[in-house]
């Protein structure tokens, strides 16, 4: 079977051509425009920010020179050749480890709890009124703005030394992080269920018990897993400012300067997080399927 293919005549294609010439070449204008644009903002904003090459390229040994300190025993050797020198403290220091994912444990639960109940306030397609939503967002927005340290350091003020701080300097970060993720996948749901289930006369909770989070529980239990990772790093930190867990611990080895301690503690908590990661992600992936691990 033969098929015809048409041939413009010259004078259209000819045309045809420049016009595509012409558009090619605005939109290399376009992004020569964008490049140069992002160009001149990042170097104001290194000049803002004080960034200095200079500094950076004269000062970069003392990163390097840090890292060798902090793989030498005392003795002058490296810390792989001496496992029990190294890792002398392993048992305090697990003792604190456990205490820092009990932290995050308990604080993520905590601001899991409250964000599933303040989320449906906050979700426009949810709420039950205009000025209760904006009340419930400005809300959100604050606890996740404020940077968890922060709210752990005026704990520690408050309650005193100890994981309480942690805790709870934990739990209402993750109610703002976890308030926004949980409210975006509810204005995401299809609402022809709640309509449905709403005809028959039932109330607003059981609409969005039974026509909404069917929907979207899975990505709650995903997006929870995933806030756990993330707070055992945090729980880590703030033992720098006394809540708490094995950043307490580590602080105090930098300020005293026992390097091969740092580079112990420094890997137990890495090590810890790898293993959560990877466990994390099996269970997302067992529970949910592949696709909500990523």
């Amino acid at each position: 079977m033969t098929t015809a293919v048409s041939i413009l005549p010259p004078q259209q294609l000819a045309e045809l051509n420049r016009a595509y010439r012409r558009e090619v070449a605005r939109k290399r204008l376009r992004t020569a425009l964008a490049a140069a644009l992002f160009l001149a903002a990042l170097v104001v904003a290194a000049f803002g920010a004080e960034v200095n090459l200079k500094t950076f390229f004269t000062y970069i040994g003392n990163f390097a020179s840090y890292f060798d300190r902090i793989l030498t025993l005392d003795s002058g050797a490296r810390v792989w050749t001496d496992f029990g020198e190294w890792f002398w403290g392993w048992r305090k220091w697990l003792h604190l480890l456990g205490e820092t994912i009990l932290i995050s444990y308990v604080g993520t639960l905590i601001g899991a709890v409250l964000a599933f109940g303040l989320n449906f306030l906050a979700a426009e397609n949810t709420s039950p009124g205009p000025v209760l939503r904006f009340v419930v967002r400005r809300l959100l927005e604050f606890a996740r703005t404020v940077p968890s340290i922060v709210f752990a350091l005026i704990f520690v003020i408050a309650f005193g030394l100890g994981p309480m701080a942690g805790v709870l300097a934990i739990a209402i970060h993750c109610v703002g992080a976890l308030g926004k993720q949980y409210s975006e996948m509810v204005e995401n749901a299809d609402m022809k269920p709640v309509e449905g289930i709403r005809s028959t006369g039932a109330s607003w909770i059981s609409c969005m018990r039974f026509a909404v989070l069917p929907q979207v529980i899975a990505g709650y239990a995903s997006y929870t897993l995933l806030r756990l990772e993330i707070n055992v790093r945090e729980a880590s930190v703030m033992g720098f400012v006394g809540a708490g867990g094995i950043g307490q611990e580590l602080v105090v080895a930098i300020r005293k300067f026992y390097y091969s301690d740092v580079s112990a503690i420094l890997l137990t908590i890495i090590l810890t997080v790898f293993v959560i990661d990877i466990a994390t992600g099996w269970l997302r992936s067992r529970l949910f399927g592949r696709e909500a691990r990523t």
